[in-house]
């Protein structure tokens, strides 16, 4: 490979799209996506170190993980109100927060000068980094979003059962219904229409979700690069260094609102909102749920 002339100017921005830094078989290795195996690779090799060494009487990263894992599971129980359901949802939730904050946490490190050159336009050079947050690629946020969403409406129907889950969204029995009961209630003419509607509106409510969930994540983590990549380029020493602790303080926060976010959607596709309120608090909420 020749040398490239100390006078030549190489390009660096901040872009909204993931770069690619390779190619295999005319598939784009971006830099988001090689932050996103690294994510990966960290999440499996501690687990397997933490299996290994697993303990009756927990070592000082047996016990950290065991005190994070319990706080994780009182807050689960908060929003699902039930341990139940926190057993069967929480290793979803746990995973993504992992790896959304992992993610994020990699996508600040100061190592900008890693990367690799791609020829551009003018003889210039184009500057790409190896790490970029996978969070900071809407391609990720969404994969996220499509997972924490879908997934719960598969979990709604194995718990409440398959017609429930479809008749919250296409309220066919609030149409049923009118035929039943427009003799002894005239008023259903204008409320099961009514009910029917809201049903739609709650499937574009699946849609937002995914929409919301997605550009949240992705706008603050994207937001943090481009705010300490600035604070770099005014004065390189000292300055970023704030910046840094407060995108550490924002990657944490944006994996917990993440991860809380997926077990709210879990509860509530969990819920059967044809019986009564005190009914699904107590026996029959999960009568349906798989063991």
């Amino acid at each position: 490979m020749n040398p490239i002339p100390a006078t030549t100017q190489i390009n660096h921005e901040s872009t909204l799209y993931a770069e690619p830094v390779a190619s295999v078989h005319g598939f784009p290795i971006t830099n988001s996506l090689i932050t996103s195996w690294v994510a990966v690779l960290v999440i499996v090799l501690l687990s397997l170190a933490l299996r290994a060494k697993m303990k009756k009487v927990p070592g000082k990263l047996q016990h950290f993980f065991e005190v994070v894992l319990e706080g994780g599971l009182n807050l689960a129980d908060q929003v699902t109100g039930s341990r139940k359901i926190t057993g069967k949802v929480f290793p979803i939730a746990i995973s993504i927060f992992f790896f959304v904050l992992i993610n994020n946490w990699l996508g600040i490190l100061p190592l900008g000068a890693l990367g690799v050159l791609h020829p551009a336009a003018g003889g210039s050079y184009d500057f790409v980094p190896f790490l970029r947050s996978g969070t900071a690629d809407i391609n990720t946020t969404m994969a996220l979003a499509v997972v924490a969403v879908i997934g719960s409406n598969i979990f709604g129907i194995l718990v409440i059962g398959i017609w429930k889950t479809f008749n919250k969204y296409v309220n066919l029995g609030a149409l049923a219904s009118i035929a039943k009961k427009v003799r002894k209630e005239p008023t259903v003419l204008l409320v099961a229409p009514v009910m029917f509607f809201v049903g739609l509106l709650e499937l574009i409510g699946e849609v937002a979700k995914i929409a919301s969930l997605s550009f949240r994540l992705f706008g603050n983590v994207f937001a943090g690069e481009v705010l300490l990549a600035s604070m770099s380029v005014l004065l390189a020493y000292g300055l970023p260094i704030p910046f840094l602790f407060l995108e550490i303080m924002v990657g944490l926060i944006q994996a917990l609102i993440f991860a809380m976010l997926t077990l709210v959607y879990f509860s509530i596709a969990s819920q059967d909102h044809d019986e009564p309120h005190e009914h699904a608090e107590n026996e029959g909420f999960h009568e349906h749920m798989p063991a």
